[in-house]
């Protein structure tokens, strides 16, 4: 069993993903700016999956000792929030970067995206990051309305990185999901295209009235359980 810190937990999509990890047993912790946020944030999952490995702690201390970090947090607060955990997480973690750079960022519309010097917010991370920690993008796309609640969920993960060791890693964890598939995505510089599909998947849903809207790549034969 991992243990997976999430930071930014206590926001939607973290949560949800935690939640749904919890159901599969796996070891959570909780992140936040804010440790009381973060204990509270637990203390609810807990009381919702009932027996499970489900703590929170503020970001610095969520992250030592994880197998896997997850980010989650705004774009705002990327830069900031990678510079104040990188010492902390451990060499051989594989760090999954969720984070997409919408424009709201800088007070514009949540259907645009920026352009970030390094390429993506994942490429971002992974400047930032010392050698030894691998970066994945991932999770960009999938409905944090969906992740919180009974509803089943149907999209793929685009995977983007350099790493096939932490590829497999996150392709397991895509896959105790119920509804989700994972897809190799290719190398961390294809993490911006993927970034950019959450914009129009808000556009979407805006436009459709709706808070759900994923991505389903047709035409592949299973390609996610190739070896």
């Amino acid at each position: 069993m991992s243990k997976i810190a999430i930071v930014g937990g206590t926001g939607s999509e973290g949560y949800g993903l935690a939640l749904r990890w919890a159901r599969a047993g796996e070891h959570i912790v909780i992140g936040s700016r804010d440790e009381q946020r973060a204990l509270a944030a637990a203390d609810k999952l807990q009381k919702e999956i009932g027996s499970a490995q489900i703590s929170g702690a503020e970001n610095l201390q969520a992250v030592q000792d994880a197998d896997v970090v997850v980010l989650t947090v705004p774009f705002q607060a990327h830069a900031a929030t990678i510079r104040h955990i990188k010492a902390a997480i451990k060499p051989g973690a594989v760090l999954i970067d969720a984070s997409v750079p919408l424009a709201t960022a800088i007070g514009g519309k949540v259907t645009q995206t920026l352009g970030v010097w390094d390429g993506s917010a994942a490429q971002q991370a992974a400047a930032s990051l010392p050698n030894g920690i691998s970066v994945v993008a991932a999770f960009q796309n999938v409905s944090a309305d969906l992740l919180n609640d009974e509803r089943p969920l149907e999209c793929d993960v685009i995977i983007c990185t350099d790493e096939p060791k932490a590829r497999e890693v996150v392709t397991d964890l895509v896959h105790k999901i119920p509804g989700l598939r994972a897809l190799d995505g290719g190398a961390l510089e294809n993490a911006h295209i993927v970034e950019q599909i959450t914009a129009l998947l808000i556009t979407l849903n805006i436009r459709h009235k709706s808070h759900s809207a994923g991505i389903r790549i047709t035409g592949l034969d299973e390609p996610s359980r190739r070896t």
